[in-house]
């Protein structure tokens, strides 16, 4: 499972939230990203650092981005719907986009943001199988 990855990434090797997700989802289902390609979600974590847009959300979008789009997102055949409904389920389930609001409803001293990471891997690995951007079963 996708959020069983979280842990790692997120407490064991300290990486931010953006970075978390979109290392989980590289790899788990092969996308070959690394530390390099890393850095350009580094500056979603902590809400792009002012709270805004959740990090795990824009990781995320990055990963949806890796296994949706053929060569240009302009060219890839709804694209826009398919980044539009990914943002509705997550904020339907987790409760909003909102890096700030996110954070008083689940982030702990302990743990930091990690039930964040949680949650939306889980959104973004049920949508991405809903999809068929990912094997169904595993």
């Amino acid at each position: 499972m996708l959020k069983d990855k979280a842990y790692e990434y997120f407490i064991t090797k300290d990486h931010n939230c953006a970075e978390s997700a979109l290392l989980a989802i590289s790899e788990e289902y092969g996308l070959g990203l690394g530390p390099e390609e890393m850095k350009l979600v580094s500056a979603f974590g902590g809400g792009m650092g002012c709270g805004k847009l959740c990090g795990v959300l824009a990781g995320s979008m990055a990963g949806l981005g890796k296994l949706a789009v053929t060569g240009r997102a302009h060219a890839t055949e709804n694209f826009g719907p398919l980044c539009a409904g990914l943002c509705e389920n997550f904020e339907a389930d987790l409760g909003s986009l909102k890096c700030s609001e996110l954070k008083a409803m689940y982030r702990n001293d302990e743990v930091r943001c990690l039930r964040t990471v949680e949650l939306g891997l889980e959104v973004f690995e049920a949508y991405a199988k809903e999809k068929g951007l990912v094997p169904a079963e595993e």
